[in-house]
């Protein structure tokens, strides 16, 4: 550890010259307003061409930020790009009227993007042909830095001083045309990224952490979209309540239906059936459309055709043959859950309790979450299988095998290695 990170103190947030008096109201924080006014919605190839020109022409990092419309459509594209760089202003990008900005991509390809909770946009940023090769994502950076509250909001009012606009975050963005206050908030969030980025820099710097910063950014814009979940339908929520094999047919069933519903009308799953019907049903196995009626979730709101629907899924799983059902639980790769520690292995048990102490004191005194020093399951690994003997070269290569970063390993080897060997 350096002396900067030995010595770091909690944030550097912004000051006002000291507390008032316990007296005096504080001075109420201003609210952002756009620098330039709301700029007009972009969703035509003519005034996509123009924006690609401003950007190609602008100088320095570019702010970007992407809304979709969860819990409304089906999926999580993108219905919004906000982007502003200096020289170039703000856009706003209609990804309807113009769903390739592969050419945007393309000239800010070598341009440092400045996203606020990166992984939260990239997937829908990269089915539209945008993908950063450098990145700075200024949520990250408040966790690497320690701040307690991190989300974009928080963030500019505590380093920045301004207050953003709230209540459109949760709206439905696939809406059109898109209201004036809504395309307001989305500009401001944009606004002041390029300023929250160089504040959380000179912070991150201060504490001896850019370094770690950088490997984390680094990681996250060269990472792989992530491979399709296996068995999706196994996530539905109150599973824990399904025991039998013909009963988990049941949720699988009628998860597939009405995935495939979704997608084709093109909302979110939930607004066709609520995942505590589908559960319901599996426990039941109704015999007939009567006897589903009855359940919650399929009430008289439902029409005859899709409870009709629903109880032919129901049905097909009533009659597949044994050998066709699911099993229970999934193929676990890696350690089993913690839990079942102290039966399973008593030694691993001792281990993953004297890891997780350390990694928390380390967090600690570094001021940042124990998840973003370095990852649980990564600690339940090493813990589960550690190296055969535990010194720092094999904990530290057993580390960077596992997807640790440089600075992590550095950081976390030496006391895992210390934890490993006291309860040999």
């Amino acid at each position: 550890m350096t002396d900067a990170q030995e010595t770091a103190a909690e944030p550097a947030l912004r000051t006002t010259g000291g507390a008032p008096p316990a007296d005096v109201e504080p001075a109420p924080i201003p609210l952002l307003e756009p620098r330039e006014g709301i700029p007009p919605v972009v969703a035509t190839d003519e005034a996509l061409a123009g924006v690609i020109a401003a950007f190609a022409a602008g100088t320095g990092p570019v702010a970007v930020d992407a809304e979709r419309a969860s819990g409304y459509r089906y999926g999580q594209r993108a219905y919004l790009v906000q982007l502003r760089r200096e020289g170039a202003g703000t856009a706003l990008v209609d990804p309807v009227g113009c769903p390739d900005l592969s050419g945007l991509g393309e000239v800010l390809a070598d341009t440092e993007w400045i996203l606020h909770a990166a992984t939260q946009d990239l997937p829908c940023l990269r089915e539209i042909g945008m993908m950063p090769t450098r990145l700075f994502d200024t949520e990250l950076a408040g966790r690497l830095a320690g701040f307690p509250r991190v989300g974009l909001g928080a963030m500019v009012e505590s380093v920045l001083g301004f207050a953003l606009e709230k209540g459109h975050s949760a709206v439905d963005w696939s809406t059109r045309p898109l209201p004036e206050p809504w395309l307001r908030y989305a500009a401001l969030d944009v606004e002041l990224l390029v300023d929250l980025r160089d504040a959380l820099e000179k912070e991150l710097e201060r504490q001896g952490k850019l370094d770690w910063a950088h490997q984390e950014f680094d990681a996250i814009a060269s990472a792989p979209p992530p491979p399709p979940r296996k068995d999706p339908w196994r996530r539905t929520s109150g599973m824990h309540k399904v025991r039998r094999r013909r009963q988990m047919a049941v949720v699988r069933e009628l998860w597939t239906t009405r995935d495939s519903v979704a997608q084709r009308r093109d909302v979110s799953p939930g607004k066709v059936l609520s995942d505590t019907a589908i559960v319901e049903a599996s426990l039941a196995l109704p015999a007939n459309v009567h006897a589903l009626t009855a359940l919650p979730g399929f009430g008289h709101r439902m029409g005859r055709r899709q409870l009709e629907q629903w109880q032919a899924a129901v049905d097909r799983a009533k009659a597949l043959p044994d050998t066709e059902l699911p099993q229970p639980g999934q193929p676990v790769s890696g350690p089993p859950p913690p839990r079942s520690w102290a039966d399973k292995d008593p030694k691993a048990a001792a281990r993953l309790s004297a890891a997780r102490a350390a990694v928390s004191a380390l967090a600690e005194r570094l001021h940042m979450p124990q998840e973003n020093l370095i990852t649980p399951d990564t600690v339940r690994r090493v813990c589960w299988e550690p190296p055969h003997e535990p010194t720092v070269e094999n904990v530290e290569a057993a580390l960077t095998a596992l997807g640790a970063r440089a600075w992590q390993v550095e950081q976390v080897a030496p006391l895992l290695t210390r934890a490993l060997s006291a309860t040999v």
